[in-house]
């Protein structure tokens, strides 16, 4: 049996060659006097200016490395904000050669102007709204037939957070007094309160040594109100904070509460403080509804010059979120509920707010 010798190279010892990475072409142009000159021409050409390095059908979900998806995905992003930035550059000279003649600017999309239309906003000039204005709980209040006085207490055995946060929104709102509870019951408190001449109860609730929930109840007829207490922040835990507020009564500023139950809760919280604010001491309470949540803040402004001015935030802050309003004072078991919050239900679209 004939066997055939097949020659092998010393390069190769047995193991497979690696695969080259493909080489440049290469161009020959002369230069006139005979001579070639050799250039390199690449394969892909550098995207022009204002053009994405992308394709595109470009999806960065289809690159398997998870270390190179989050790189591409970084770049892509820096791409796209360079872009936006360079149009609104753009749109921005093209208003200044035009002047007034520039079209007005495009409003965004947010989720508050595109809410869903309700048959409950109120109308400021509805002669309804006006007679329920002035028939309701707080019309004794905003006729200047009683100035309001604040009971604040706590739930039973507080900590020592749940005390310091008492203490400070009594030297928030005038003519507030903290109490302990005592393990008293609710509706034994109450017949006290109003034997005292206090228009409302404030209670503070905590769990696990967090706060977590605020009754507040109008005296002596109601109505009563139920949060849910969140993102709570003592003067201690403040960053920036101005010094302690001074006992000056505070202008009230109430925003977004546009329909019969946003208006209602508004109401309960400007009768918290008296109707005659004291500008020298320059303190503002603000209640600001967004999205059915109300953020509190507490701030004092400072005039900078004539035409600048600063504002300090005092503190404390938080944030409520209504779960039940309540006719009368509170009763848990056999009271009228007016609204209660079905999160399910009420939750379920976006677009849509009760307050």
């Amino acid at each position: 049996m004939d066997i055939t010798e097949v020659p092998v190279s010393q390069e190769d010892n047995g193991k497979k060659k690696k695969n080259k990475s493909p080489k440049k072409k290469k161009k020959s142009v002369s230069n006139g006097d005979g001579v070639e000159i050799k250039e390199e021409m690449e394969k892909s050409e550098p995207p022009a200016e204002g053009e994405s390095a992308f394709p595109p059908t470009f999806s960065v979900s289809e690159i398997k490395n998870k270390q190179r998806r989050h790189l591409m995905f970084m770049k892509f992003k820096l791409e796209k904000r360079k872009a936006k930035m360079q149009i609104k550059k753009k749109r921005k000279k093209e208003r200044e050669a035009l002047g007034d003649k520039a079209p007005p600017k495009e409003v965004p999309k947010t989720i508050e102007n595109q809410r869903v239309y309700d048959e409950t906003m109120v109308d400021p000039e509805d002669e309804e709204v006006a007679f329920d204005e002035g028939t309701d709980e707080f019309s004794a209040y905003f006729n200047g037939l009683t100035n309001p006085k604040v009971l604040i207490t706590t739930s039973d055995r507080p900590r020592g957070r749940t005390v310091k946060f008492c203490n400070q929104l009594a030297t928030v709102i005038p003519n507030a007094h903290v109490y302990y509870r005592r393990g008293l019951a609710l509706k034994k408190v109450i017949p006290q309160c109003v034997a005292r001449n206090f228009t409302y109860l404030m209670v503070i609730n905590e769990d696990r040594k967090v706060i977590n929930g605020l009754v507040l109840c109008h005296l002596p007829d109601g109505p009563t109100a139920h949060f849910k207490v969140s993102s709570v922040r003592i003067r201690k835990e403040m960053k920036r904070r101005g010094k302690d507020p001074t006992e000056h009564c505070p202008e009230v500023i109430l925003n977004n509460f546009s329909t019969r139950l946003g208006h209602t809760v508004g109401r309960l919280f400007a009768a918290l403080f008296p109707q005659d604010p004291q500008f020298v001491g320059r303190q503002v309470a603000t209640f600001h509804n967004q999205r059915d949540f109300v953020f509190f803040r507490f701030h004092r402004y400072i005039f900078k010059n004539e035409k600048k001015v600063g504002i300090q935030e005092l503190g404390p802050r938080f944030t409520l979120k209504l779960r039940s309003l309540q006719k009368g004072t509170f009763d848990s078991k056999f009271g009228e509920y007016e609204w209660v919050l079905k999160r399910h239900e009420m939750d379920a679209c976006r677009r849509k707010f009760q307050l």
